[in-house]
């Protein structure tokens, strides 16, 4: 199935930049977000035939994906993570606010959500050809990144504040990235790439500094909606370190 990507935006201006071309931020330095031909989509598919049963996890729904080279998608054997129901601790809270559910991510591969988005960004810089990526992480982001871009045969450089367990940094260095402990915090490390784009020419993969992360995390969404027969929960918790945002739903689409 073809990616029905069409174009990318500035968040904050609603600028339009071709899709085939390598970006970080847009010129106003705002997150691009990726646009895609929902009424091209409603034309062709339908909510029966959107997704592709035979592909791993979250690349079931290609055609809300951006990448158009089958040979970039680069997997690492993911899942469709399961809802767990916790009916002791809703017992526990009186059965007052019915049913709570927890969406298990850490099924994925390196054991975090943290994988939906470096796959889609690693399988993006394979396509554009990209050579170095590098990220700046406190543990779970670098350990996804060093294990896509390995098996993408990518070369990953990841900087990790200097407290950041032992085991994460373990993680990640058996994942094969070049790996530094710098003395200071996530926004120092975040400098470092910074810097290093002009001096050592590696691409930037920091969260929201460029357009693909946010389109792999967004699968969370369209599998819970799956998931749950296109009933959605009275309200959903999520980590927001990140603070991802999806603006548009597959049921306005169909």
């Amino acid at each position: 199935m073809p990616t029905y990507l069409s174009h990318l935006e500035c968040s904050k201006t609603g600028e339009i930049y071709p899709a085939n071309q390598i970006y970080n931020l847009s010129n106003d330095g705002m997150p691009l977000l990726a646009r895609y031909d929902l009424k091209k989509i409603k034309n062709e598919l339908n909510k029966d035939s959107w997704c592709i049963e035979s592909a791993p996890g979250f690349w079931r729904y290609q055609a809300l994906l951006p990448v158009s080279n089958a040979d970039s998608r680069i997997s690492l054997g993911e899942v469709i993570t399961p809802l767990i129901t916790l009916k002791r601790t809703s017992n526990m809270l009186g059965g007052e606010i019915g049913n709570i559910i927890i969406k298990d991510e850490g099924r994925l591969p390196t054991g975090s959500f943290k994988a939906r988005g470096l796959a889609l960004a690693v399988s993006m810089a394979h396509q554009f050809e990209i050579q170095h990526l590098a990220i700046p992480t406190n543990g779970n982001a670098g350990a996804a990144l060093a294990a896509y871009a390995r098996q993408a045969n990518i070369k990953a450089t990841v900087f990790c504040p200097e407290d950041t367990p032992k085991i994460n940094i373990q993680e990640i260095q058996l994942q094969g990235a070049d790996t530094y402990l710098v003395n200071g915090l996530i926004n120092d490390c975040g400098k470092i790439v910074l810097e290093g784009k002009e001096k050592v020419g590696w691409f930037d993969v920091s969260t929201l500094k460029e357009p693909y992360r946010i389109e792999g995390k967004k699968t969370m969404g369209f599998e819970l909606a799956e998931q749950m027969q296109w009933t959605l929960p009275d309200a959903i918790f999520y980590p927001t370190g990140g603070g991802h945002r999806t603006h548009w739903n597959v049921e306005s689409i169909f």
